[in-house]
C-alpha cells in the first residue's frame, strides 16, 4: 500500500474525485482515506501534516504532497491523456497552488457537501483505509 490519497470526506467536488480515479486505476494502485476519518488523522499525524487540513494529499512511498503537486501526481499515473497534466508541473508550485486553492475555498459552495456516503463494492470498499 505505497499509494494512499486523503480527501476530504464531507465534499461532493472530492467524492467525485475520488470516483474518476477509481474508474481510471484498473490496477488498483490507490488506496483512500478521508481526512476526518482515524486512518487519514493517523496518516496526517505521521508525515507532520496539520490535522487540520482540507487539501488533497496524496502519500506514495512515505512521502506527502498536498494541493496541486498532489494532483499532478496522482493524475500523471491514471491512463490516458491525464498524464498529459503532468506538463503542469512546469508552473512554478506557488501559482499551481494559488488555482488550486482558488477551487478549493469555493468548493461547498459551488458543489455541496454529502449527507451521506454511496457504499462501494466489496471490491473497492478493500481500498478504502477508514
Amino acid at each position: 500500500m505505497s499509494k494512499i490519497i486523503l480527501f476530504d470526506g464531507e465534499c461532493n467536488f472530492c467524492d467525485q474525485s475520488v470516483q474518476f480515479i477509481l474508474k481510471r486505476d484498473h490496477q488498483g494502485d490507490f488506496y483512500f482515506a478521508s481526512l476526518q476519518g482515524e486512518n487519514g488523522q493517523s496518516l496526517l499525524r505521521k508525515h507532520e501534516i496539520d490535522p487540520a487540513t482540507d487539501s488533497f494529499i496524496y502519500i506514495e512511498d512515505d512521502r506527502a504532497y498536498d494541493q496541486s503537486t498532489a494532483v499532478i501526481k496522482v493524475l500523471q499515473q491514471l491512463r490516458g491523456m491525464w498524464k498529459l497534466i503532468a506538463a503542469f508541473s512546469i508552473i512554478p508550485k506557488p501559482i499551481r497552488d494559488k488555482m488550486y486553492q482558488f477551487i478549493a475555498k469555493r468548493r461547498y459552495k459551488w458543489f455541496g457537501k454529502k449527507e451521506s456516503c454511496r457504499l462501494p463494492s466489496p471490491e473497492i470498499r478493500k481500498r478504502f483505509l477508514d
